[in-house]
């Protein structure tokens, strides 16, 4: 009789033998590594993020893409996926209705809905999703290390072929990296690597990323030695984590970043006051 690979959504935290130390996603480790206060902003106080058309545009074009695997494989063509816009749309609005916010006009609009069709577009230059079946889709997935260190993230789309082989697949909606920036790039897979190993017992065969903004592919083949060495910088830097969060030494690192940032005014490498450190413990009623 065969015994059916292990769900990705990993072990429950409630019966691992271990006490979990604390947990770590590709956004906030990445976050950390960019600058150590914005992941205190974000981590730490809470500070909410104002949505951008850029970054919404990403959502709808992940969700678009996750849909249109729904669909039976014949039926998985552009215009489906075209289809798809306006209803996804509608729900993340409905989600989130300051969205609505975002444009100034009917034009404005129509002109991002256009810049989100075109990526959807170039998606199909990419590969033909009539050849796909993927085994998940924006699934939760998370492992806790021996450490006790529980690490988790979304992947946009994982593949297993008959043959056992894996397959972790991200959407990016931007342009691809220089070559000088590849490594950075690829930190966020090979974090999704090493949870898909730890979890079943195999080392994906093939990370791509697909960039929609230029249509580009990056493919990349870990291997257990690669991951054991990621696994041991996680613990370095969660390390390094622990140590900022026990002081408050949360230290920015102004760059050209800095432009994007939402908390640009918070910070004192720009003249900027954090809120106190500790937050305030809110009370529960």
């Amino acid at each position: 009789m065969s015994v059916p690979a292990p769900s990705l959504a990993g072990v429950s935290i409630t019966e691992l033998p271990n006490p979990v130390i604390g947990s770590l996603s590709p956004s906030r480790a990445a976050e950390f590594k960019t600058c150590p206060l914005l992941y205190r902003f974000r981590s730490i106080d809470r500070l909410p993020q104002q949505p951008s058309p850029a970054a919404t545009r990403g959502t709808l074009v992940h969700s678009v893409l996750e849909r249109l695997f729904d669909l039976p494989a014949a039926a998985r063509t552009l215009a489906a996926a075209q289809a798809l816009l306006l209803p996804e749309w509608d729900r993340l609005r409905d989600i989130e209705p300051e969205l609505d916010l975002l444009f100034e006009d009917v034009a404005g609009l129509a002109g991002w809905l256009a810049s989100a069709r075109d990526l959807v577009e170039t998606y199909f230059t990419l590969e033909n999703p009539a050849w796909v079946e993927p085994t998940e889709r924006e699934q939760l997935v998370e492992v806790v290390l021996d450490s006790g260190l529980l690490l988790r993230g979304v992947i946009d789309r994982l593949d297993v072929a008959p043959t056992g082989d894996i397959r972790v697949v991200d959407y990016k909606t931007g342009a691809s990296p220089r070559d000088v920036f590849e490594g950075k790039a690829l930190f966020q897979m090979k974090f999704y690597a090493l949870v898909v190993w730890r979890v079943r017992g195999v080392v994906p065969r093939e990370l791509r990323l697909m960039y929609l903004g230029d249509r580009d592919t990056l493919t990349y083949s870990p291997d257990e030695i690669e991951l054991a060495r990621f696994e041991r910088n996680l613990l370095a830097l969660w390390a390094a984590i622990a140590r900022a969060t026990e002081t408050g030494d949360f230290r920015p690192s102004p760059s050209r970043l800095c432009d994007w940032c939402d908390h640009k005014a918070l910070c004192p490498a720009w003249g900027g006051t954090p809120p106190p450190y500790p937050p305030p413990v809110e009370e529960s009623d």
